[in-house]
């Protein structure tokens, strides 16, 4: 997404039973534009800024764009760049927040059902015994954040597994088509 969008911090927003049109409105109404929008494997989707100067820097209220019979899937890439915070992820179903949780403390997960992934993120070795790095215990040299990249890319596509997401072309050469 860095590369992608160069001095922007994006929200990848992914919504199901809810049109292109309707998600791109309603997140303009939260002074949201896209910087990027398709659709795909039935999922609309738009990259946004994270956090807008119109909307006093407040965080989009996914909720408003999540009406009865819809799902919506966010993932805020970087939540807080300047304490180097990891990505968060969100999921929401009939405009409640079903899920959420840190890349950071994928254990600790929130929302109305805050298990509802735990079956995913126990098979990719996320969460549970085997989500220890063994290294970490035996040998002291060994640096965990050295693998940090490669468990991030695991819950990615964990989470895009788990929902059927499409992979959206996120060049701005694709994109402005």
């Amino acid at each position: 997404m860095h590369d992608t969008f160069p001095g922007h911090e994006v929200n990848l927003v992914f919504a199901r039973g809810l049109s292109l049109e309707a998600l791109t409105a309603g997140l303009r109404e939260m002074h949201r534009e896209p910087l990027a929008h398709g659709e795909a494997d039935g999922w609309a989707w738009m990259v946004h800024d994270m956090i807008t100067e119109a909307d006093g820097y407040r965080e989009a209220d996914y909720r408003r764009v999540c009406p009865e019979g819809a799902e919506v899937v966010v993932f805020v890439t970087e939540p807080c760049s300047a304490k180097a915070h990891g990505p968060m992820f969100m999921y929401l179903r009939d405009g409640r927040g079903t899920l959420s949780f840190s890349f950071e403390d994928v254990e600790q997960r929130v929302g109305e059902n805050p298990d509802y992934m735990s079956a995913e993120l126990l098979a990719a070795h996320l969460i549970g015994p085997e989500a220890w790095c063994a290294k970490a215990d035996t040998d002291y040299d060994h640096d965990c954040f050295d693998h940090h990249y490669d468990d991030e890319d695991r819950l990615v596509r964990a989470i895009a597994d788990c929902f059927s997401l499409p992979s959206p072309p996120l060049s701005r050469e694709v994109t402005a088509k």
